[in-house]
């Protein structure tokens, strides 16, 4: 009987044990996003600082976005190729060092640049490596009973709690802490050195990354399911409104609203809370709202972008603090539901030897987003923000009838 007890105890004890093993993987991807995105309130304070234009203050979201893109491009085909320990474990890694050189570079362009640059390499690698890993990581083979879209809900909330709380905290230290420039990115790079350890600790799960391979890498970067009609025009139109209509909430609208309010930075970080907190709350209904439906989750999103679209142009008309922090909720949810119904649809679209390299080339579709606001800074110089985000809001309706008629036929 002791004995049989004792083993019953070790089977209860292992159950448990492959149903959090995912989580050590989600706890990393948290952290990098953190480190990604603590920047964004910032804008506010090196703006008021004054050592850079704003339009490089801008150009570093480019920066970052370009960061990104190397990191989703190169990282997936590698982790598909050679395994996701092997892309991932770096990643945290490089996040520490972007921000080490963007806490020192608070009066110094050229490293804070490259700050920039490495925080958007690391979230790269986490964004395709990581969300693969904790997608297969979410199989019965590790968790027994888990539903198939607990992976895809697992890796966009880990994102988008790491994405929230990194600008709530950061906005709220640089408004009444001392070292505004240097505090925020000490506290990630301490919170990430807590928990790398456990990342160690995943198990390896591209089982085939050890076996002989086809092909040169440069086969693995083109990606056939990328051709698939279903990605192409249900996947492609939504992607860049995931960052589109987030960096509409938390970089567009804090800098039509700082001279409105007594602490911009710190309403700036309420405006990303607000924005990225909505997102990740409708990211937990994101399964049931998908179900069974081809149609239903991507139209949503769309619909949801379009309305986001048009409340931003109304408050850049009729500025009001309280009344934007409503509209970045329905620009949140279009960021949660984009960014879940997208990353699901890749993950179904996807076979397990393109699984992070779609999903990589669907992030670089997110970040195109990330290039409103320097684009639109430039572009200030000729057109109001009114027009252009009203632009937005058409070219967001013509994505809904395209996603509204493909995803019906495809």
């Amino acid at each position: 009987m002791g004995v049989s007890a004792l083993n019953m105890s070790d089977m209860v004890a292992n159950k448990r044990a492959q149903r959090k093993v995912w989580l050590a993987v989600a706890l990393s991807v948290f952290t990098v996003a953190w480190g990604g995105n603590e920047f964004t309130p910032l804008l506010v304070f090196y703006r008021g600082e004054g050592f850079f234009s704003n339009l490089f203050i801008d150009l570093l979201l480019v920066f970052y976005a370009i960061g990104v893109a190397v990191g989703l491009l190169a990282a997936g085909p590698l982790s598909d190729r050679y395994g996701r320990r092997a892309v991932m474990l770096p990643a945290p890694l490089i996040a520490i060092l972007g921000s080490a050189l963007i806490a020192s570079g608070e009066e110094t362009a050229i490293l804070i640049a490259i700050g920039r640059v490495l925080s958007g390499i690391s979230v790269g690698m986490v964004m395709t490596a990581g969300g693969s890993w904790i997608k297969e990581l979410s199989s019965s083979r590790f968790e027994p009973g888990v539903k198939t879209s607990a992976g895809a809900k697992r890796a966009s909330m880990s994102l988008t709690g790491g994405f929230a709380l990194g600008p709530a905290l950061a906005g709220v230290m640089a408004q009444w802490l001392p070292l505004p420039g240097q505090l925020a990115y000490v506290l990630h790079i301490i919170l990430t050195l807590i928990l790398f350890p456990l990342l160690i600790t995943a198990p390896e799960t591209r089982q085939s990354a050890h076996l002989k391979t086809k092909g040169s890498f440069w086969s693995d970067v083109l990606v056939p399911s990328a051709l698939d009609k279903r990605f192409l025009f249900v996947v492609a139109p939504i992607g860049p409104w995931v960052f589109g209509a987030a960096f509409t909430a938390y970089a567009v609208l804090p800098s039509q609203l700082r001279d409105m309010v007594s602490a911009p930075v710190a309403y700036s970080a309420l405006i990303a809370l607000v924005t990225l907190g909505s997102g990740f709350g409708i990211q937990q209904f994101g399964p049931q709202i998908m179900g069974t439906s081809k149609t239903r989750g991507p139209i949503l999103a769309m619909f949801v972008t379009v309305i986001g679209m048009i409340g931003a142009v109304i408050v850049v008309m009729n500025p009001h603090p309280w009344w934007a922090l409503v509209v970045c909720m329905a620009l949140g949810l279009s960021y949660g539901l984009c960014m879940f119904m997208g990353l699901a649809e890749t993950q179904n679209i996807a076979p397990p030897i393109d699984m992070a390299g779609l999903t990589g080339i669907f992030y670089c579709l997110t970040y195109v987003g990330m290039v409103f606001p320097a684009l639109m800074t430039w572009l200030n110089q000729w057109l109001s923000y009114p027009f252009m985000l009203g632009f937005g809001a058409v070219m967001a309706t013509i994505c809904l009838i395209i996603v509204s008629f493909s995803a019906r036929r495809f």
